[in-house]
């Protein structure tokens, strides 16, 4: 694991920016895996800034998104779907049939699941992943738990994160209490990890990832032993590390 440390959450965003856009010249065909939240935005500004500059082309790229939620529909102001198409999609020349995310509203969720693992390995697996971290760790819509999960599968999100999500909608009762999300495996799959985080709220999930047990009640731990994860933080995130 290879901790950078900035100033300041534009640095941390300009960094990571600088980094995808280099994947993306050195492999124009690369598969993406894309995060949503506050966080990455900042990033997806400078990504489509550079494409608008002529710098960046994502005719070639395959993106594969993190999680959905369930039964919210794609259309939905606080669905992914309808993030990832605000933020970045529809600001950059990547090709519809090349965005994907899963299905919050499939008939079967655990076939759904199943189904977008498939097509992750089909596509031959991704080449960087982008995660951001919730404040009890987790990563992706992996909560807290007694084991880390492998595949894609339904997660019933814990009471942290139905608050912390509370912001993006009226009110905590209208938030999904279900998603799918990737798993654990399915991240550390990924040749290259990139995870950002940033502010003083953030901290202490950052330092149950970086220090002490790898433990699935901190779902983050687990990059400690993959071959190639790098933290991009600012100096608030990074506060609480020895």
């Amino acid at each position: 694991m290879q901790l950078c440390i900035y100033a300041s959450a534009a640095q941390v965003s300009e960094a990571a920016a600088n980094l995808i856009a280099a994947q993306i010249t050195r492999k124009p065909d690369s598969v993406l895996g894309l995060a949503t939240g506050s966080t990455p935005v900042a990033t997806y500004q400078r990504l489509i800034a550079l494409h608008r500059a002529g710098a960046l082309d994502f005719s070639q790229v395959t993106t594969y998104n993190l999680d959905e939620y369930v039964g919210l529909p794609e259309d939905h102001p606080c669905s992914y779907h309808r993030f990832m198409a605000e933020h970045l999609f529809s600001h950059v020349n990547l090709r519809p049939e090349r965005r994907h995310l899963p299905n919050g509203n499939a008939a079967d969720l655990a076939a759904e699941a199943a189904a977008y693992d498939r097509a992750i390995s089909q596509a031959g697996g991704i080449d960087l992943q982008l995660l951001g971290i919730g404040h009890n760790g987790h990563i992706g819509f992996n909560e807290p738990g007694p084991a880390f999960l492998y595949g894609c599968h339904v997660v019933t999100l814990s009471q942290s994160t139905l608050q912390a999500n509370t912001r993006f909608f009226n009110s905590e009762a209208e938030v999904p209490r279900q998603a799918v999300s990737l798993g654990i495996g399915s991240i550390m799959s990924a040749r290259q990890v990139l995870l950002l985080a940033t502010g003083a709220d953030k901290a202490e999930a950052v330092r149950g990832a970086v220090e002490g047990d790898v433990d699935p009640q901190v779902q983050a731990s687990i990059l400690r032993l993959h071959p190639s994860a790098i933290l991009l933080l600012d100096q608030a995130a990074a506060s609480r590390l020895s």
